[in-house]
């Protein structure tokens, strides 16, 4: 049967690795890449060779206005029948900023803007688009366990708080520095995981939503917002890491990725699946209190102001 499958952070790094195998591997999916500026249209015209359905929309995650239009373009879409039934949706965007106090054109602190509220907001307005079964996948990080044994200790472990402040620049201690950004980033995270176990609680029978970690995977593009130096770390340097058991190369991460996404990792609703297999997340991970108060602030903050 055709069906819908949209996708963010297509264009580069695993996911780029990863767009080529679903449609490798789901060849009734008609793929729908949301991402900025010309990368997704000229990602379509490549994919769409040899018969395969690829179309974008122009979208800038840090945006809430942009994510509303692209949302608002795919439910037009869909209930004209000019996209077949919505099946499955990859968020795979993310970014990792070298301060905390870079801000999205909403005023927002940019990471928790595309980390997580863009990802809330894509999948509010669509939610009631999708036709069981359907799997949504969010990629998110080890980082989040805060700890040596998941990181060696290159990224500082999330730090939680009220949503509200942590949605706003300055949240943390330093907030120019390296640590802040790092910090917000596996702080986004946390976020982003408990997220997925709210909505897995709200979604209806049939749709399901589950965290996908990649590993450490180097080069791709995640701290493309960062300064030169740190972008020729992780250009040059970080890809030595590949060598190590903690790891994953662009290709393996991006692998694992489609697989996750076409359902050959079998997971229940909410799960966390580390490259290949379900796993439990880290203990923080699991706190109604917080998964409750997340959605509420994201519930304000993202559908206000897009509406």
């Amino acid at each position: 049967m055709t069906h819908t499958i949209v996708m963010t952070g297509a264009t580069r790094g695993f996911g780029r690795v990863a767009v080529e195998r679903i449609l490798d591997g789901d060849p009734e999916a008609h793929l729908v890449l949301l991402a900025r500026g010309a990368a997704g249209t000229e990602l379509a015209a490549h994919l769409g060779r040899g018969g395969r359905v690829v179309t974008s929309i122009p979208t800038d995650l840090s945006s809430l206005g942009s994510v509303r239009a692209a949302a608002d373009e795919l439910i037009q879409r869909l209930d004209a029948g000019d996209l077949p039934p919505l099946r499955g949706f990859v968020g795979n965007a993310g970014l990792l900023y070298t301060n905390n106090v870079t801000e999205s054109p909403d005023g927002f602190e940019a990471t928790f803007a595309v980390n997580v509220l863009a990802n809330h907001v894509l999948l509010r307005l669509l939610q009631d688009r999708f036709k069981a079964p359907s799997r949504i996948v969010l990629t998110v990080s080890d980082a989040h366990f805060g700890d040596f044994r998941h990181n060696a200790g290159m990224m500082p472990g999330p730090s939680w708080q009220d949503p509200a402040s942590l949605a706003r620049i300055r949240a943390f201690p330093k907030p120019n520095t390296v640590t802040a950004g790092g910090t917000a980033y596996s702080t986004s995270k946390l976020a982003a995981i408990y997220l997925i176990h709210e909505y897995a609680r709200r979604l209806p029978p049939g749709v399901d939503i589950v965290a996908y970690n990649p590993g450490f995977v180097p080069g791709t593009g995640l701290s493309r917002e960062a300064g030169a130096a740190v972008r020729f770390v992780g250009r040059r340097i970080m890809p030595l890491m590949t060598l190590t058991p903690m790891a994953s190369s662009q290709k393996d991460a991006g692998r694992h990725l489609a697989d996750v996404a076409l359902g050959r990792i079998p997971a229940p609703s909410g799960s966390y699946i580390d490259r290949t297999r379900e796993v439990s997340s880290s203990k923080e991970s699991y706190d109604p209190d917080r998964e409750r108060q997340l959605w509420e602030t994201v519930e304000d903050l993202g559908l206000s102001i897009t509406s």
